[in-house]
């Protein structure tokens, strides 16, 4: 099964700040891995090394419920990843979308969902106050660093770019599908998952 193709759009004029901060966030992460090799060029200890493939084995909360979860976890169902802030209104757009998806399948058991925040700016408190306030009832998490690392690396830096609405599809067997990026409608949403829930 090949990734679905979406058109993509482009961001709205008003979320060019909002991609400016993400950018900027990406080069700041850069800037950590030269300084981690630098230390290490020095001869001080530092933590064994963290293998990109590993980060679906990340331990994370879901800051609705507190309870820790992995992607890993999820063996055998299909996952919809996104990555978001809770300060973008294009990302909230496309989580009302996912909301109305949600309904329209049944809200289905075989289906997870899992809203990652990749901005550094924002906090566990933040976030769960959010997906309260706008009813959202999937997981949401703070994505830790080696999460964001692994996303931008083995895939695209721009699932780090939450503007873009940015997707990602774990299938049953653990291979990785990307959406193309800008809002994504419920029906088209509902009809591309439903290619991976069947058996």
């Amino acid at each position: 099964m090949g990734a679905t193709t979406l058109i993509p759009k482009e961001p709205p004029l008003n979320e060019i700040e909002e991609n400016m901060r993400a950018q900027t966030y990406i080069r700041n992460a850069f800037i950590i891995l030269n300084i981690t090799s630098f230390i290490a060029a020095l001869g001080i200890p530092v933590p064994a090394p963290f293998l990109l493939r590993d980060w679906v084995n990340v331990k994370m909360t879901d800051v609705r419920t507190g309870q820790t979860f992995s992607m890993s976890d999820f063996a055998g169902k299909v996952v919809l990843i996104e990555t978001i802030s809770a300060s973008c209104s294009t990302c909230r757009k496309q989580q009302d979308q996912v909301k109305e998806m949600h309904r329209l399948l049944g809200n289905s058991t075989d289906l997870v969902t899992i809203s990652l925040d990749v901005n550094i700016h924002e906090n566990e408190a933040e976030l769960k106050y959010y997906a309260a306030k706008l009813g959202y009832d999937w997981y949401f998490a703070i994505a830790p660093p080696e999460v964001i690392r692994a996303l931008g690396n083995l895939y695209s830096a721009e699932y780090l770019n939450y503007p873009l609405s940015p997707m990602l599809i774990i299938d049953r067997r653990g291979s990785v599908y990307g959406l193309s990026y800008g809002l994504k409608p419920a029906n088209l949403m509902k009809n591309t998952l439903q290619q991976y829930l069947t058996p």
